[in-house]
């Protein structure tokens, strides 16, 4: 494919800064599309979505805060018929596993015309680092309302590969990939192995979604993000994606990376110290 200027958005969250960083290695042209980036772009000012476009005719669609949240399906619809009319070719849309919204999102995206690629993703490991979970882990007391549930948590890093070969390789056109770690976990396995890699004590506690919400409300998590947080683990992380996908290894010829992995990874920078 003839290099073109890759717009990221997103650009500055846990996959999208990835994914400038490998552009960045393989000297491609791509611009950061978030509300500090230039030109700006912003979700909630759709005045900002022509400009940052300019010019554009790769994108990475990443939507903020995620496409279940109200109101997402029209502002994809929206913004992709932007992006036609922009002379955007090529768009790679960050989805989600189990959420309905999201499978409205990748149909639309789907018939839009462009040349499109999905990463239905399962929950990212580095929710664990890079996410409202960094802090209890520190405290060493993590509760949520997961129980037995198991799910297949997927690394950012790995999201990010597949997201630059369909960015900037050919062969990857009308795919739709299901992302996934290579093996199922509770969220009480996930966190036991975090302390394990860590050499801590971590307490793993499962609360009524009630007892959790007042929990995140004293933590003063917004609430919009609480609203996100209680859909997710009452409508999606219910047990309806305990299964494994192949995305990774039809997208890149590899096994995707363990969460065993990425615990002892991270646990290295010290990022999960007791503070």
């Amino acid at each position: 494919m003839q290099q073109t200027t890759v717009l990221i958005l997103g650009g500055t969250g846990k996959t999208g800064r990835r994914i400038a960083q490998l552009l960045e290695a393989k000297n491609r042209v791509y611009r950061v599309g978030s509300r500090s980036g230039s030109p700006a772009f912003d979700w909630e000012a759709p005045a900002t979505w022509k400009p940052a476009l300019e010019g554009v005719a790769t994108v990475y669609l990443s939507y903020y805060p995620d496409l279940a949240v109200p109101g997402a399906v029209d502002t994809i619809r929206t913004f992709t018929q932007v992006m036609v009319a922009g002379g955007v070719k090529r768009v790679v849309l960050l989805s989600g596993r189990g959420e309905p919204e999201a499978q409205a999102c990748e149909e639309i995206v789907m018939d839009s015309g462009l040349e499109w690629t999905i990463l239905r993703c399962a929950w990212f490991s580095q929710n664990f680092s890079e996410g409202y979970l960094l802090e209890p882990l520190q405290a060493g007391f993590v509760a949520l309302p997961a129980g037995g549930m198991r799910e297949p948590f997927i690394d950012a890093d790995d999201i990010a590969d597949v997201a630059v070969a369909a960015l900037t390789e050919d062969g990857h056109a009308g795919e739709l990939y299901e992302l996934t770690g290579p093996r199922l976990l509770t969220f009480a396995e996930a966190v036991a192995e975090v302390a394990q890699a860590t050499g801590r004590s971590i307490e793993y506690q499962h609360v009524p979604m009630g007892e959790y919400i007042d929990m995140l409300r004293q933590y003063g998590i917004p609430e919009d993000h609480i609203w996100l947080i209680s859909y997710l683990f009452t409508e999606v992380l219910d047990g309806r994606n305990e299964s494994l996908g192949n995305g990774v290894q039809r997208a890149l010829k590899r096994t995707p990376r363990d969460f065993g992995n990425y615990a002892h990874a991270t646990a290295a920078t010290g990022i999960w110290n007791e503070q």
